[in-house]
């Protein structure tokens, strides 16, 4: 991508641009895809008329936008064949870049017809074919920011977000909070809905056995966001993951993250974060948990190299990476 943005007038015009966004999520599943359709479509209004939609079936656009190259590959291909001059812009996910890239022919497919990439931090770009990096673009998350509450003194708070499913491994997080169970300076608050009933099982067990650990399921985003800023921690325990954007939420929050040592996440908080640990390992993160409590210091550290990459996240910066990216396709329509 060129080092100098070119910011889309949005004085009016004859004929905006039509643009469809292709998101295999629905609202109430409240996940990152939704989110990142939903932010992308506030970000273009008053430059294009957006349409989001599950899949995409012959809405006339001057530009398709697709979340997830496996679950959209059926909007993708069939858009290709349709209208092979209308320009494809494909945003990577997790699961595309850390499993379905490799194993999965559609997602390899959606890479084919793509004229453009979007991968959602910089260590994506090593997943794709080198043949595909030169297409594809990084574009950090954003959120805004919002003052972090004083770190509790009588106890550690730490809490761990996202649904409940394979990928985020919530087990790792249950295990850590067994290990320290003996603590009673330190609490445990797991946030996300269950995606199986398994992982619903498996978090009111976890409940009735520590007496400091709460599951509070599914909460709107608002609500999320104050137990983020309220949190002495937050924990990562992705084995796949795009971009999370709950990293940038901790981070324009002011609170310490500690995180799987993965590509996403290394993405998100940089190679020399403090607070990794290896994916799956909870008795290292029961480690820098205690550590995060016992140490003050350490905390405050974490904190601080979190706002190194605040930056990285804000609103103004990623509207600015959208419009442009965009406008690469759409030209002089925008």
């Amino acid at each position: 991508m060129s080092s100098t943005l070119r910011i889309p007038s949005s004085s009016p015009r004859a004929r905006r641009p039509t643009v469809v966004i292709v998101c295999p999520a629905r609202p109430e599943a409240n996940n990152g895809n939704w989110h990142t359709a939903r932010r992308w479509s506030r970000m273009l209004q008053g430059h294009c008329r957006i349409r989001i939609v599950e899949r995409w079936q012959g809405e006339p656009c001057d530009l398709l936008i697709a979340l997830h190259a496996r679950r959209s590959a059926d909007s993708l291909l069939r858009h290709a064949q349709a209208h092979p001059a209308v320009p494809r812009l494909l945003v990577l996910t997790g699961t595309d870049l850390y499993r379905d890239l490799a194993i999965d022919t559609s997602a390899q497919a959606s890479l084919d017809v793509a004229d453009g990439l979007v991968v959602l931090q910089e260590e994506g770009l090593a997943l794709l074919p080198p043949s595909a990096r030169t297409r594809a673009t990084v574009i950090h998350q954003s959120v805004p920011a919002q003052g972090h509450a004083p770190f509790h003194t009588r106890w550690l708070n730490v809490l761990m977000v996202g649904h409940l499913r394979e990928e985020k491994d919530p087990g790792t997080f249950w295990r850590a909070a067994a290990r320290l169970a003996g603590r009673h300076d330190i609490h445990w608050t797991q946030i996300g809905r269950a995606l199986e009933p398994r992982w619903a099982e498996g978090a009111e067990a976890v409940a009735r056995a520590l007496p400091r650990f709460r599951w509070l399921g599914g909460l709107p985003r608002g609500q999320t966001r104050q137990h983020i800023r309220r949190a002495d921690v937050l924990v990562n325990c992705s084995r796949m993951e795009g971009g999370a954007l709950v990293i940038a939420e901790a981070v324009r929050s002011g609170t310490p993250v500690l995180a799987s040592r993965m590509s996403g996440n290394l993405g998100m908080l940089g190679p020399d974060h403090a607070g990794y640990f290896p994916v799956g390992d909870d008795a290292a993160l029961a480690s820098l948990v205690a550590r995060c409590r016992d140490e003050p210091g350490f905390l405050e550290a974490l904190q601080a190299q979190g706002q190194r990459r605040a930056t990285l996240f804000e609103p103004d910066r990623e509207r600015a990476l959208v419009l442009h990216c965009v406008g690469q396709w759409l030209g002089d329509l925008m």
